[in-house]
């Protein structure tokens, strides 16, 4: 069964194909990946990396795939102190760069998918919430993510582009964290992306706006060439670059690389 990692042991991690075979003889063998594999994947990529895993799970027997969910940043910051993964998936270009540029890759990483920003409000929209201006409201109770995780940064980019200076009652840590303020009727809106809105379905609303286009955030992932799973790392990567997994991700709301 998939599963979610709580809490991540530290460990020696890089970028890029490879790894060490003496680390792992897991998922080498010719009958196709075995073991544990562990990703690292950003908050917004939860629900369709599950299904993704699951369905990794289901070809392989004797495959258990775990996920380590949060803004990737954090991730980022993880594996540069040395957590051990066999896949990092960024939700921007810049928090690959943080691991590549720390001397870890051993490949370039591949974009895969695209996303861009949407405000949610909960059902029903009871304050009336239109457009990015209502950000500036001092009334309102709304959320947005920290500046320096990818949906934060975008965010930024958005609120310049409308000139518009934002009034936020609270920066989550990651876009998952924004949808949750917004699905338990704490804010009257938040920035999010637009896969968030519709994981959510019924409990949010979802408000498009002109500005999302000036912060396309592009999606890349690579595997880990310090990862203890080499093969089932290679084998979720092609899964997800794969015409499946593309499908999988624009069910889901990504745009196409």
């Amino acid at each position: 069964m998939v599963a979610v990692l709580a809490a991540v042991a530290l460990g020696t991690a890089a970028c890029g194909g490879g790894g060490d075979a003496a680390a792992s003889t897991a998922g080498a063998s010719g009958s196709g990946p075995t073991g544990t594999l562990t990703v690292f994947a950003a908050a917004s990529l939860t629900d369709v990396f599950t299904d993704l895993g699951q369905r990794l799970e289901d070809a392989h027997d004797g495959l258990t795939v775990q996920f380590n969910f949060a803004g990737s940043s954090a991730l980022a910051t993880q594996l540069t102190q040395g957590a051990p993964a066999d896949v990092f998936a960024s939700a921007n270009g810049p928090q690959m760069s943080v691991v590549t540029d720390a001397g870890l890759a051993g490949g370039d990483p591949t974009v895969f998918a695209g996303n861009v920003l949407q405000i949610a409000v909960p059902a029903g929209n009871p304050a009336g919430v239109t457009g990015l201006a209502d950000f500036a409201r001092e009334e309102l109770a709304l959320a947005v993510c920290a500046p320096e995780v990818p949906c934060g940064a975008a965010g930024e980019a958005v609120f310049a582009a409308a000139g518009v200076s934002p009034r936020p009652d609270t920066q989550e840590e990651d876009v998952r964290a924004a949808l949750t303020k917004v699905e338990l009727g704490e804010v009257d809106a938040a920035l999010v992306y637009a896969t968030d809105v519709t994981a959510a379905g019924d409990a949010v609303g979802g408000r498009p706006f002109p500005e999302a286009e000036d912060a396309v955030n592009d999606y890349p992932l690579c595997t880990l060439a310090a990862a203890p799973n080499p093969g089932a790392a290679r084998a979720f990567v092609d899964l997800v670059l794969s015409e499946e997994g593309q499908q999988a991700l624009e069910d889901a709301g990504f745009r196409a690389p």
